[in-house]
């Protein structure tokens, strides 16, 4: 597995609070190759957060981002020193339908406190079946929940008492009662975002999505969680 001859490398911010995120097109030289052992997969529900299944990705795939974006992700994300761990590195495909979510689904979430953990979602459809955005929580301000904001956001949560008003059924999709969009960025084919994991993100899935549990039809992607070990 190797590069695309043609890969583009953005690094941006999201929002006012300037957490950074890199915006990668043409990741991999051939990413229907990733499809294809997609298929050969056996998919499966791993977590009870995640809006679908899961399968796990060809280790060469995290062998390929481990040595050669390793340099960028250390500089743009001012890592300390240490190599690139893989915690999670899965084919994942959302298959839940909007009116079966739970409230935690139907909101921004991060995945992590420590401000050194990434994550990143590559996309491999190639259909309009939205990409992922980024949110400021209204009340707060917070666009980014690390260790010392987590019990002022979680308080906040609690004061305002989620409910089907607040939370509205479906995935969020835009600016509601509590959040509000700050950034966006399109599902395009071979196209990787990496961003922290604590900045309050969700995928863009419209209310026409119609889950496909086909890897070769369906929403899918490679999601990685990315971390630094001494």
């Amino acid at each position: 597995m190797k590069l695309h001859p043609g890969i583009n490398i953005q690094p941006l911010t999201i929002g006012v609070e300037r957490a950074p995120l890199l915006v990668i097109d043409n990741l991999v030289g051939d990413p229907d190759d990733l499809l294809r052992a997609a298929a050969r997969q056996k998919f499966s529900e791993q977590s009870r957060y995640y809006p679908g299944i899961r399968a796990n990705a060809p280790s060469g795939y995290q062998e390929l981002i481990a040595a050669d974006l390793a340099p960028i992700l250390a500089t743009h994300f001012q890592l300390p020193a240490g190599t690139l761990h893989f915690s999670l590195c899965q084919y994942s495909l959302v298959t839940t339908p909007a009116e079966r979510l739970q409230i935690p689904q139907r909101i921004p979430h991060v995945d992590s406190l420590p401000g050194t953990g990434l994550a990143s979602i590559h996309y491999l459809f190639k259909r309009d079946l939205g990409g992922t955005a980024f949110y400021r929580h209204r009340k707060t301000g917070f666009e980014y929940i690390d260790e010392a904001r987590n019990e002022t956001y979680l308080a906040s949560l609690r004061a305002e008492n989620l409910r089907p008003d607040t939370a509205p059924m479906g995935y969020i999709n835009g600016d509601t009662e509590l959040y509000e969009q700050v950034a966006r960025q399109d599902g395009l084919f071979n196209r990787m975002l990496i961003y922290r994991r604590n900045s309050l993100h969700s995928g863009c899935i419209d209310r026409g999505f119609v889950p496909d549990p086909n890897p070769a039809t369906g929403r899918l992607s490679i999601n990685s969680f990315i971390d630094i070990r001494p």
